[in-house]
């Protein structure tokens, strides 16, 4: 199985720095613009030469315009959004900058979901996922966060946030997964 983890495309709290965690903040026309370029590329299809055979998506309204987008253009249906595949929660510094959360209250954020956490939350997510789907290639529009921690596993080393609208991919089964394209070590 190939499977593409696609961040959604640029939200105003992207453009401005802003952490937006579990906020659910709608793409802007630049995200848009992105979302379309990103189906455009994954219409070349998986490295396997198939073709894409599902989208599934985070519930997040970012992520799941993107995935309509792009399942649209790869003339499919979003056949599923999970709520495990939200991003990682900020807790009370979602809407600041990291400058502003940091003056407010240091290093130790409120109520942020530890990345321990989300790394074994996105692992379980993204295996879940692909077993609930268990086609050729899936696309999974997700979020930068949840992405970096799931590659961050699957390498054994840290990686960086992909861009918006960006894809890493991967093949393999529920539990085995290896990069292919798209990662960007630290």
């Amino acid at each position: 199985m190939e499977i593409a983890l696609v961040r959604h495309g640029q939200t105003d709290f992207n453009r401005d720095g802003r952490l937006q965690g579990t906020s659910d903040i709608a793409l802007n026309e630049t995200g848009i613009a992105q979302a379309h370029t990103a189906a455009r590329l994954l219409a070349d299809g998986p490295s396997t030469d198939a073709r894409w055979d599902a989208v599934v998506s985070s519930p997040l309204v970012r992520a799941a315009v993107t995935a309509d987008i792009i399942a649209a253009e790869l003339g499919l249906e979003v056949c599923g959004r999970y709520p495990s595949l939200i991003e990682r929660a900020y807790g009370q510094v979602e809407g600041l900058t990291k400058e502003e959360a940091v003056e407010r209250f240091g290093t130790e954020w409120p109520g942020e979901e530890d990345f321990d956490d989300l790394q074994r939350r996105a692992v379980a997510a993204v295996d879940d996922v692909a077993a609930r789907n268990p086609v050729d290639a899936l696309v999974i529009v997700t979020h930068g966060t949840f992405i970096r921690a799931f590659a961050d596993h699957v390498t054994g080393q840290e990686t960086r946030t992909p861009d918006n609208a960006h894809s890493v991919r991967f093949t393999g089964v529920p539990g085995a997964w290896h990069v292919v394209d798209g990662l960007v070590l630290a």
